[in-house]
């Protein structure tokens, strides 16, 4: 089930990360000399936090041993 979740969680990125490198060149009203190096810094940075963020979620906490 975790592999449906990151795959998931990949493709939401990628249209995420494809958004907010569209709304930089708007405001900037130019487009990035280097729009694949920023789109990979975005999309790198998003993955790192939501894929920590599913990993804490899907395992559960260590329980202590019984005395």
């Amino acid at each position: 089930m975790a592999m449906v979740y990151y795959t998931l969680a990949g493709i939401v990125l990628y249209v995420a990360a494809d958004w907010i490198l569209n709304r930089i060149e708007i405001y900037r009203g130019t487009r990035l000399e280097y729009r694949g190096l920023i789109f990979f810094a975005i999309l790198l940075t998003l993955a790192l936090v939501s894929f920590q963020l599913i990993q804490m979620f899907l395992v559960p906490p260590a329980t202590p041993p019984a005395p």
